[in-house]
């Protein structure tokens, strides 16, 4: 595959606003260890090998563990994650898969009430930027760099 186009000169505009979300979340309470995994995990799930690439390296930068970046995709089977993490993975494969069985009570109560109103609209947030960007690297033919 073959990029397509560059999303950043044929509608700085648009992309602009995608680089904005990322502003809003360094501002943000959000741990840089919960939005690596979301990172990625939605990353797997889409299927998005140029983002995929980028945010397991930040996770490397950031400190975390090759052990745990490895299992992501299979967290459910670890004990490598902590409950906050878990909630927020599981959070992030149903609004990643949305179509699938939408985000289900459980999953957003058992979030809810170990983040917080202020905390889970965060998570929230980095779910949704993450989707979108993931969707402008597929959609473009983003690649990783070799």
């Amino acid at each position: 595959m073959s990029t397509r186009l560059k999303f950043n000169e044929t509608e700085p505009a648009g992309y602009r606003q995608l680089v904005a979300m990322e502003q809003y979340l360094g501002h943000t309470g959000l741990k840089e260890t919960h939005k690596d995994l979301i990172y990625i995990r939605a990353s797997q799930i889409n299927g998005c090998a140029f983002c995929i690439d980028m945010h397991t390296r930040d996770a490397r930068k950031h400190g975390e563990a090759e052990q745990r970046i490895y299992a992501l995709s299979a967290w459910r089977e670890t004990p490598f994650f902590a409950a906050e993490e878990r909630a927020i993975l599981a959070l992030t494969e149903e609004i990643t898969l949305i179509s699938h069985n939408h985000v289900t009570d459980a999953t957003y109560d058992q979030a809810a009430s170990l983040l917080g109103d202020q905390y889970l609209a965060q998570v929230i947030m980095a779910i949704i930027t993450i989707n979108a960007w993931n969707r402008l690297g597929i959609s473009t033919g983003m690649l990783p760099a070799v």
